[in-house]
């Protein structure tokens, strides 16, 4: 219950498009979902016993957004980190091409020295 709360909360600090469009549609095929809905709709017909079981099911319908939101999370998490890695790797590359290009600038005694190449 105090998860639930605390989700209600953070909607309120939900962006306009967080909260108009979803993420990403249900990875459920049609006939799944009405498989799930019809289930979730359904009074459990558990014993007493498993009662708690089936509302802790129904609790976790509630958590759906927030697990879609954690999936993106990580999901983006993961693309910047594949990002750094080739911008660091690019940085290196341009950083060794501009040595190599200031070196070729540079002018001293030994370079003076050589024949000319042109």
């Amino acid at each position: 219950q105090r998860v639930l709360r605390l989700a209600e909360m953070c909607r309120r600090l939900e962006t306009d498009d967080e909260k108009v469009l979803p993420f990403y549609l249900s990875s459920l095929a049609w006939h799944e979902q009405q498989d799930a809905r019809r289930v979730l709709e359904e009074m459990p017909t558990e014993m007493p016993t498993e009662m708690p079981m089936a509302q802790a099911v129904r609790d976790l319908v509630g958590l759906e957004r927030f697990w879609r939101r954690f999936n993106k999370v990580k999901l983006e998490e993961q693309a910047l980190e594949k990002h750094q890695v080739t911008l660091s790797q690019r940085n290196l590359w341009l950083r060794e091409r501009l040595r190599q290009y200031l070196a070729g600038f540079s002018v001293n005694q030994e370079v003076l020295k050589e024949p000319n190449t042109l």
